[in-house]
């Protein structure tokens, strides 16, 4: 049936809107083996409700690490409907802009790291990973060496789906059954201290990675390199907080080498690790710097990718014509929204008080490591990864799927699975008791999960 403006709008049950999403929807990362669906239809602060009414802890900031300021902010609302009611969309091609992009600009050079001073807008992390190392190979074209298009990245790390970012993109089998991946994309070790003893060769973790990103310099040839790009912290890898040396030993390295150094800050900035961008205490000194997720909460797609006057000039100043863009940058109706929620970010304190949620995670955690199953537990600011594993003495893995059911289903309490780890990442608005619940909820399903991955007691 199609359904015309002028009709009334179509109450559904919650099966029939099961049935029909099944029908009508593909979903990102969908997979074949999961025929339940949860559909999601309100929510307010930390907390969502289903179709059916069912009332859960949303711990992983809107299931994708966003939600800073929580749902259903007013301040964001209005500040959505005041820009719809002046401008709803102009493009921002060649020429042309709009009042509220160019505050929104003005706003994150004020709060960028040192340097990073020209903006260009984009709608998610993915196209913003895109952009980048595209900015990149551009950089280096105008400058007369374009041989410089190989990019490095790091294997697990999580850069996005679409064709470029996605080859940057280091799970296994992420690129599988798309035929011949983007060229010129080179993988290096990640840093990962709990698994160093397998990762290593028994070497001091940050000797090692920069020996072999040293040999893959030299092996591709620094005069073939365009850039590397990383995760200050690698979130889908199961936050994976590097040795306090690494970056700015690779950032030294890189340099020597008229590298290019790109901060994926998708997940870390805005306050999700406790700074506005943690690539600044990481001592990266990125040379581009990706954003996206916390810069408008989630409330509408919206990213950022920095830069130096340097790179803006170079590739769009006089004399060049930056070839690129996207129908939605600087899209005036997220950027209100955008300004709105770093407003709240500003006076609500959330950046610093994502340190205070991280303690409470540390003392609310601290049980589970008498578990057998638990592995590792990682915390930066309000961000949470727990590596489960069926045997401490070889860590082997254990995967952490049916645990993120059992929390979602018994205790109503929604975390993230990646491979073995789990992880949090709740609104930075999350209440200490509301830690407390997420805690308690883990400890009694991890209780339960044995090392053959089987869950005792599971409920349907």
């Amino acid at each position: 049936m199609t359904i015309t403006h002028n009709e009334p709008r179509i109450a559904y049950s919650a099966t029939q809107l099961e049935d029909l999403d099944r029908q009508v929807l593909v979903h990102p990362h969908q997979s074949g083996a999961h025929h339940e669906r949860c559909v999601i239809v309100r929510g307010a602060d930390c907390t969502v409700w289903d179709a059916h009414g069912n009332e859960m802890l949303d711990a992983m900031g809107g299931g994708n690490w966003v939600a800073q300021v929580g749902h259903a902010r007013p301040e964001l609302v209005q500040a959505a409907t005041r820009q719809l009611s002046e401008l709803e969309y102009f493009t921002g091609f060649d020429i042309y802009s709009n009042e509220t992009a160019i505050r929104l600009a003005q706003r994150l050079v004020a709060l960028a790291p040192a340097g990073l001073d020209r903006v260009f807008f984009i709608s998610g992390g993915s196209e913003g990973v895109e952009t980048a190392m595209k900015l990149a190979r551009l950089f280096h074209h105008h400058r007369k060496q374009p041989d410089r298009t190989w990019i490095i990245a790091r294997q697990f790390a999580y850069h996005g789906t679409t064709f470029g970012s996605g080859a940057a993109t280091g799970f296994p089998g992420f690129n599988e059954g798309i035929g011949l991946p983007l060229p010129h994309v080179a993988k290096v070790s990640l840093p990962h201290p709990y698994r160093a003893a397998d990762l290593y060769d028994d070497q001091d973790p940050t000797d090692f990675l920069i020996a072999e990103l040293s040999d893959t310099i030299a092996r591709i040839g620094a005069g073939n390199i365009a850039a590397m790009i990383g995760e200050p912290v690698m979130g889908g890898a199961g936050v994976l907080v590097p040795p306090a040396d690494y970056w700015p030993r690779v950032r030294e390295l890189l340099s020597s080498h008229g590298i290019l150094l790109i901060a994926d800050e998708v997940v870390t900035g805005f306050g999700r690790t406790g700074a506005w961008f943690d690539s600044v205490e990481r001592g990266m000194a990125a040379d581009i710097l990706v954003t996206a997720k916390g810069l408008t909460s989630g409330y509408a797609p919206l990213g950022a990718v920095l830069m130096s006057d340097a790179i803006a000039e170079t590739v769009a100043g006089a004399g060049a014509h930056l070839f690129h863009g996207h129908t939605y940058s600087g899209h005036p109706l997220p950027c209100a929204i955008a300004l709105a929620n770093l407003d709240v970010l500003q006076q609500e304190g959330l950046i610093a008080r994502a340190h205070t949620i991280g303690e409470w995670f540390k003392t609310e955690l601290a049980p589970l490591a008498d578990l057998p199953v638990v592995g590792d537990i990682r915390i930066a600011g309000a961000t949470v990864g727990i590596e489960l594993v069926a045997d401490r003495g070889t860590r082997q893995p254990l995967m952490a799927g049916d645990v993120a059911i059992e929390m979602r289903r018994r205790h109503g309490v929604l975390v993230r699975d990646y491979g073995n780890n789990l992880v949090l990442a709740p609104p930075l608005v999350i209440a200490p008791e509301q830690v407390a619940q997420a805690s308690t909820a883990l400890h009694e399903v991890l209780s339960r999960l044995g090392a053959d991955g089987q869950l005792a007691g599971a409920r349907e």
